[in-house]
């Protein structure tokens, strides 16, 4: 039907996206898939040269008015600048400095906040869309939770043509996923900053990015729990701290998904809870218990 076709269309539309062009780059699976579809006659859209000159003319573009102090790899930098120019169009940074924290599934940046921001000192968390939407046993995580726009709000149940991508895990579906995992991780760092929870203070999210608080000084971003030597008599205080935030999250209906020495920022004798986008919902989740345990 016309509808399906247009429906197919736009899907396709979004299979070439510019984050796909990322994990072209970055990504050690995609040429040994691209190896496989050529052995079945299935052509590549492009070759890796043609990708390598879009991402450097992505780069030469993203440069009008927006310089930044951080000297990252030559594609890491088209891809960052695009993840947080929109924190500088709505004057929320001025400047990115360095990167405080690589991972597999997303990068922390330690950037200038706008002086009408009132911190001097802001951290922008940048996805790596790719890999974020195909981490192991995510479905565990996100059963029970509605799927979240980029505003916010769930999706409608009626919706679907959504459900139809999500389902079969279209280029659009992905991207739907991957938006809606981000959304909880800043939806979650709201809801229990308000309710006074350890946590950092949420300003603002991009496509690809959660523009946070900074933990830490100048110099150096606060480390983790893991990082971190404690003195004896620190240890039962800071023991308690945890427990009293995970009792916030319960209470709010949520059970943090991934909680760890590895994920709790320590600074100042004061402990952070960091990493939110597989919260897991209390009372719709058949395994939160078992995630709590």
């Amino acid at each position: 039907s016309t509808h399906n076709a247009d429906e197919s269309e736009d899907e396709n539309r979004l299979a070439s996206d510019k984050y796909t062009l990322y994990e072209q780059t970055y990504d050690p699976d995609w040429q040994s898939n691209q190896w496989r579809q050529a052995r079945k006659g299935k052509k590549p859209k492009k070759t890796a040269a043609d990708f390598i000159a879009t991402l450097a003319d992505e780069t030469v573009g993203l440069e009008g008015g927006f310089h930044i102090t951080y000297k990252p790899a030559r594609f890491e930098e088209a891809f960052l600048r695009d993840s947080v120019r929109a924190f500088f169009d709505m004057a929320l940074i001025t400047d990115v400095l360095a990167q405080v924290k690589g991972g597999k599934e997303a990068s922390v940046y330690r950037c200038v906040g706008h002086p009408t921001l009132e911190a001097p000192l802001v951290a922008a968390k940048v996805y790596r869309p790719r890999k974020l939407r195909n981490l192991s046993n995510d479905a565990m995580y996100r059963e029970g939770r509605l799927v979240l726009k980029e505003d916010g709000q769930a999706i409608k149940a009626s919706d679907h043509r959504i459900q139809r991508a999500l389902n079969k895990k279209t280029a659009y579906g992905v991207q739907v996923a991957h938006t809606s995992w981000l959304m909880y991780e800043f939806k979650t760092l709201e809801r229990l900053h308000q309710a006074g929870a350890a946590v950092p203070k949420p300003y603002a999210t991009s496509e690809n990015a959660i523009l946070m608080a900074y933990i830490g000084d100048d110099y150096r971003a606060a480390p983790t729990l893991h990082e971190s030597s404690l003195r004896a008599e620190e240890a039962p205080q800071l023991f308690a701290d945890v427990i009293h935030n995970i009792d916030l999250m319960l209470q709010q209906g949520w059970i943090h998904g991934d909680l760890s020495a590895y994920n709790i920022l320590y600074w100042a004798g004061q402990i952070t809870l960091i990493d939110f986008p597989q919260v897991v919902n209390v009372a719709n989740n058949a395994h939160a218990y078992t995630v709590l345990e």
